[in-house]
């Protein structure tokens, strides 16, 4: 097969609760999660040398055993059988490094997706979805994408039925300067919210129905007004990062943002609106002050689909 192309999307969190502690020492959570249209591009050629090679337009993003989309390629060949297959992989990357957008997960989701379709494995959705657990927390949601409930790790997802049938306009914005470490965001709400805790599955199923009914999800089908969204990082986060607390402050001046918030653990920051065109208005008013106080910004809309390949 010749080469092709798989479209990695990022995610914004609509939702981020964290329930408590699970046994095996993760955080339970309960969120909301939506795909957007800012993507990175993996474009892959096979090979028949056994050598999974992956190069970056990005200096600083490892490409050795440690980026995901190697340990995805390697896994999928393990489990294969065929110890031979190879891959030339070509990671174009316009998702922000280390900016809770899931960007390194949606990467390994694309790895599966294309290298599946590479190979010529013809595994099945249920499988890869099984393969993508096991590598991590986001990426189910990134093979799956659109609006989904997430649940667990992260890694329980029901998908929403119906999907919102019309696109959000998202306003983007990160720091240029600024990165969280996901495992220290974690750590700093259980060191300041553990009191908040709950304790138990049937706590835990309280909440995830709560969830499940919210007005939130009726919002996101253009039924209801938004209400406030609720990121339970961004109350740790934001105290301790100044760019974290001046962009929202920022996006808070739009006046047709329809809600504001932190995606996952940051520090990337967004507003939504009700069809891109607003998004595109509310990053032009809001251009200078962005410029000034070192933002990057996109401009971006919803979509209702996850890692996928690329029409030819």
């Amino acid at each position: 097969m010749a080469e092709l192309t798989v479209v990695a999307p990022a995610k914004i969190n609509l939702h981020l609760e964290v329930l408590g502690l699970r046994h095996d020492g993760f955080h339970e959570l309960s969120m909301l999660m939506q795909t957007i249209d800012l993507a990175d591009r993996l474009v892959l050629e096979p090979t028949a040398d056994a050598r999974l090679n992956l190069v970056c337009d990005r200096d600083d993003l490892p490409t050795d055993g440690s980026n995901l989309i190697v340990k995805a390629a390697e896994l999928l060949r393990q489990r294969s059988g065929y110890p031979e297959l190879g891959a030339r992989m070509r990671l174009h990357k316009r998702i922000p490094i280390g900016a809770g957008l899931a960007g390194g997960s949606s990467n390994g989701a694309a790895a599966l997706v294309g290298l599946n379709a590479l190979w010529g494995l013809g595994l099945r959705d249920d499988a890869l979805q099984g393969l993508a657990a096991e590598l991590g927390s986001d990426m189910p949601f990134c093979l799956a994408g659109g609006a989904q409930l997430c649940f667990g790790r992260g890694e329980q997802l029901e998908r929403l039925d119906p999907q919102p049938d019309e696109a959000l306009g998202v306003l983007l914005i990160k720091h240029s300067a600024s990165s969280v470490s996901t495992p220290w965001a974690y750590s700093r709400c259980r060191a300041l919210r553990s009191d908040f805790y709950l304790a138990g599955e049937a706590e835990f199923e309280q909440r995830r129905q709560a969830l499940r009914q919210s007005p939130l999800l009726d919002a996101l089908r253009r039924q209801a007004p938004f209400p406030r969204l609720r990121n339970d990082l961004e109350s740790v986060v934001a105290p301790e990062l100044a760019p974290v607390r001046d962009g929202l402050a920022l996006l808070q001046q739009c006046r047709a943002a329809l809600a504001v918030a932190m995606s996952g653990s940051g520090p990337s920051l967004f507003a939504l609106f009700g069809q891109r065109d607003d998004a595109a208005a509310a990053a032009a008013q809001l251009a200078p002050a962005l410029e000034a106080g070192g933002f990057d910004c996109w401009v971006c809309s919803t979509t209702a689909t996850g890692a996928q390949l690329e029409p030819r």
